[in-house]
């Protein structure tokens, strides 16, 4: 993957339109896979029917001649702190990623698993994401909206971190990097500390309705772009 194709996003937007969703995604240098909340796609909705997402069938149509894009899923420690077991959270889990990867034409597929409130979890969470990630051939990555104990995540198998630098400065941590590459969630330049090859940046958070509206779209992706033309990895 160049260098410079850097630019990519969470997954939720505050669209109520395929169509604009998809043709949003693919503007970014690295497409992902939309969740629109609105047409109930919020990630303890539609964990509920595994594999039914709003813009999965356009989206797999029209990434089929990219070199990576980006998916994502709910976490299984999300899934527990909200009230699932551990066998159906993984369960569950597996059967929307297999139904999300299957046709899914591009040769790097990047895999996050969304847990927003990692630290707030009192068990074994890095042993509920190796299974998953090693059932699929994908790159693996974990987002983390919250604070938590950075050095958990850069001690663990995933590949990258994902998280919101605007309110977070991982490059404290004793542990930090160790080979990790970082997603970094920004606001604005200064939010990037360390920004190294191999790294991505995106918004903080995902772009759900009740913070944005589609007119916030436009200036954000412009303002990741803006950014990334000023990193010289």
């Amino acid at each position: 993957m160049a260098n410079n194709k850097i630019v990519t996003q969470i997954g939720s937007l505050p669209y109520d339109n395929v169509d604009e969703a998809v043709e949003y995604s693919l503007r970014h240098h690295i497409p992902f896979l939309p969740e629109l909340p609105k047409l109930g796609d919020a990630m303890l909705e539609y964990i509920k029917t595994p594999g039914r997402l709003s813009c999965l069938s356009g989206f797999k149509q029209k990434v089929s001649s990219r070199e990576a894009v980006k998916i994502q899923c709910v976490g299984p420690a999300t899934l527990i702190l909200s009230g699932y077991t551990e066998d159906e959270a993984i369960s569950r889990i597996y059967q929307h990623i297999a139904a999300v990867i299957d046709g899914l034409h591009v040769s790097n597929i990047i895999l996050f698993l969304d847990e927003p409130a990692l630290g707030q979890v009192g068990f074994d969470y890095k042993g509920l994401w190796a299974p998953l990630f090693d059932s699929f051939n994908v790159t693996s990555g974990v987002h983390v909206c919250g604070n938590m104990n950075w050095d958990e995540l850069f001690c663990s198998d995933i590949d990258i971190i994902s998280f919101d630098a605007s309110r977070y400065d991982v490059t404290k941590y004793p542990a930090y990097r160790n080979d990790k590459r970082i997603a970094w969630g920004i606001e604005d330049p200064d939010d990037v500390k360390d920004f190294r090859a191999g790294d991505f940046l995106t918004l903080p958070c995902g772009m759900g309705p009740k913070l944005y509206s589609p007119d916030d779209c436009e200036p954000s992706l412009k303002k990741l772009l803006r950014i990334s033309d000023r990193l010289s990895p």
